[in-house]
This record gives C-alpha cells, structure tokens and sequence, in this order.
C-alpha cells in the first residue's frame, strides 16, 4: 500500500487533526502507524528517516516542521494543507493520472499565469521589464484557466509577471471564489500593504514569494535604490500577521556568492522566510545580457551550498536547475507546470517564449495535446544525466529541435527571436558546465 492509499484509509483530514492538537507528541505517532501498516515495505525507509528528524529538537527538518505550528497562522496552515497536500496531490493525482491515460499527454500539478505584463519596477536583465503594461488577461480569463485546471486535477496556481500584485485585487477575488486551491506569486514584495495583508490572512490560500538578489547592494544595483529596505518591511509586516512567505531568488554571475552564502540564508530564516526558490539568470530576448550567466563554477558552488544547507537549515529550498536528480530532469512542458503569458500564449516553461496555443483559441487539453507539448513529453528527460536538464542551458539544440518541427513561435514581444538564436547564446556555458555536471552526477551515483 503507498503513502496515499495509506492516508486515505486512516482519513488524512482526521489525520492532520490529531496532529494539530500537539503536533509534536502526535506527529511521530502518526509516522508509527504509517510504517505498522505499510505491509509492503514501499514507504518504511522514508518513514524513519522523517521519524528520526522530527524526534530530534536539534534537527534543522524538525525545527522548520515544527515551527509551521508556531509561526503560520492555523486558517492558513489548516487549508494550504488541504488544499496542496489533500486536493493538488491527493485528489489532483487521480485526476492528472486519467485524463494523461485518455489523451496521452501530460497535465501539470501546477500552472503558472501572469495577470499582467505590467510592473512597478524595471530590473537589470528581466524580459518583463520590456513588456511594459501592454498585455493583461482578465479576471474572467483567469478563471476560466483555474476551472478548466480543476477538472483535470490541477489545484495548485502561481502568478508571475510583471509584477503580478498589481492586479492584487482580481488576485484575492480568485482566492474567495477557488477555495480549494492553492495560490503563489512571486513577487517583487513592494506592493504587500497592510491592506492587502490583512485580506491574505482572510483568505489563508495565497503564498508570495518575495524575490530578492542577495544582500542590499545586490538587490537595490538590480531592482533599484532603497527596494531591499521595502522588502524588508514587507516580511515584517508577514511575520507579524503569522503568513507564511518565501523568497525567490535569480543567481548570475555577479550575486551568486551571495546568495549561496550562509549569512544570506541565514538572514532570510531570520526574516520568518519558510522556503526558498532559486534559479538560474536566463539570456531572454535579444536585448538579454548573456554576461549575467552563471559560471560553471558557480553553479557547482550553488549545487554543494543547497545541499548542505538542506542538512542544516530550518528552510525548505529547492534548486529548479540544479535539482534535477530528484525530479527526473525538466518538469516544464506540463510534466510538472506550464507557464500562460499575459498575452493567453501557453508555453512550456516561464523561461521558453514559444508558443502554438492561446487560451483564447484552445482548452487546456487541447493545449497538452499541441504539437510542441506533445515534443516536450517525448523527449523528456533531454539529458541521462538530471544536472542537466534544461533543453536551453544545458542542451542548446533540444529547444530548437521542439520549436521547429511543432511550427511554434516566439511569443516575445518586445524582441522576438528564433528559438536557434537564444539557444546559441547558452552554447558556450552548456559545453563548459557538461564536465562539471557530469563529474558531480558519477559523484552522486557512486555515493
């Protein structure tokens, strides 16, 4: 019996009740059950290994685990559990399983949207930044992507932008309305009033991840003078109403030393930060600057600061490029998620501008079932080798061979280009990262 059916026949609402009420004298209780009944052995190993974290007061996965009890408000904790465990993993599951039987494509555990192409601010490197305000979806639109992605399974959404709060009132309207979903922007952090904070507390279904470039030089050089003291205040305003939030982070070849710093980590766990997203800088557009790639070395740097972190730090991080491993390569393509620009174009990835359907021409479905969808599910994963999973960065040739032969096109608009000229951009730091990545792979595998 898996983990699932498991808590499925003990009642997995029930479940996290008994746990709420002394979550740690009852937790590990649970964790009893489970490995008492799991009479095929398929979930045992893992059992003990989050029994003997959560028993242990010194452990960084006990002290994170625990202080979700402690520092996030119960409405809140209470439904994005429901909402991401129960419904986006549990229900969601069983319905991504059979429509991905039916059609023979992939659906995604979450969709990325932007409301608005629109944003407050103007950072170095960032394709939205040329966007200006010329693209919006609508509240209706937004909708209808969430309906259509309920009857599929999908019940986890996460906006971009642009800066997305600019649309932060249609935002909360779909948090009343999708109850029984989950809801994550990132965010540049600048527009979270007290107002909009009081109304995130009211609804318990939205998440922000507050993006953040390193320490106050770093963040202000890329997104202007004096938003790392905004940011700042805005996590305090977070922590005060017990909400939980994250940070995003972009590493390039000028912050990545500090963003894989100790003292940087250190300082956003200080801040209330539950979790943490990083990714790569990405050469985007023909006005993109390819200097702000990230070195070889340094993303080796990132890939050994994550993991050991994970080891010592209360903070949930995931890596989306140097995680591979765990994740089977790519999740873009809808395997995991898809990206939906504020234009309606539906693309593989937020970091992929190519595009051969628009929510104003087609369904979800037929979406996962468009000729460059059906390309990402047959090729992935592009590379055996997980560290390199990406069909730009890592194997410049793979985008070019998906958008070509599916007749896609690119959906920038401000600087439209051929999928073989932003490809050839990432060329130079693919073949330099291709012994590293394969050194640390061997390295991994042979542990």
């Amino acid at each position: 019996m898996d983990t699932s059916s498991l808590l499925k026949s003990m009642g997995v609402k029930t479940v996290y009740g008994y746990i709420d009420r002394d979550p740690q004298k009852n937790l590990p209780k649970v964790l009893d059950w489970l490995e008492r009944y799991d009479r095929n052995g398929s979930i045992t190993t893992q059992v003990r290994t989050v029994r003997e974290a959560v028993t242990d007061p010194e452990n960084n996965w006990s002290q994170l685990i625990y202080s979700i009890w402690d520092d996030i408000d119960d409405q809140q904790r209470k439904k994005l559990f429901v909402n991401t465990i129960v419904n986006g993993t549990m229900i969601g599951s069983k319905l991504r399983k059979e429509t991905e039987k039916k059609y023979d494509c992939n659906v995604p555990w979450a969709i990325l949207m932007d409301p608005t192409s629109a944003c407050n601010k103007k950072c170095i490197g960032c394709w939205a930044a040329e966007y200006g305000d010329k693209m919006s979806l609508t509240y209706e639109q937004l909708d209808d992507v969430i309906c259509q992605g309920k009857q599929h399974g999908t019940f986890v959404y996460i906006y971009s932008g642009g800066e997305p709060l600019i649309r932060r009132k249609d935002l909360i309207r779909l948090c009343d309305k999708h109850q029984d979903c989950a809801f994550l922007a990132f965010t540049n952090g600048t527009l979270i009033d007290d107002e909009f904070a009081d109304e995130m507390l009211r609804v318990g279904n939205f998440v922000p991840a507050i993006s953040v470039e390193g320490f106050e030089e770093a963040t202000d050089s890329r997104r202007g003078k004096g938003t790392y003291q905004e940011v700042m205040k805005t996590m305090e305003r977070l922590r005060d109403r017990k909400l939980l939030f994250g940070t995003s982070s972009c590493y390039t070849s000028k912050n990545t030393e500090d963003i894989g710093s100790e003292e940087y980590f250190d300082a956003m766990i200080e801040k209330g930060a539950k979790f943490t997203w990083l990714f790569t800088y990405m050469p985007i557009g023909t006005d993109a600057v390819p200097d702000l790639l990230a070195r070889p070395e340094q993303r080796e740097y990132m890939y050994h600061q994550v993991r050991k972190f994970r080891k010592e730090k209360p903070i949930f991080t995931m890596d989306f490029w140097n995680d591979g491993q765990y994740v089977n390569g790519c999740i873009a393509g809808g395997r995991n998620y898809l990206h939906i620009n504020a234009n309606g174009d539906i693309e593989p990835c937020a970091f992929i501008h190519y595009s051969d359907s628009n929510i104003k021409e087609k369904t979800l479905l037929e979406a996962y079932r468009s000729p460059l969808f059906m390309a990402y599910r047959k090729n992935q994963p592009f590379n055996s080798n997980m560290l390199r999973p990406c069909p730009v960065l890592d194997n410049p040739g793979k985008l070019t061979e998906m958008v070509e032969s599916s007749g896609a096109i690119s959906t920038d608009m401000a600087s439209p280009e051929k999928a073989s000229e932003y490809c050839d951009k990432c060329v130079d730091v693919a073949e330099k990262w291709a012994p590293v990545a394969d050194r640390l792979w061997n390295e991994d595998s042979n542990a």
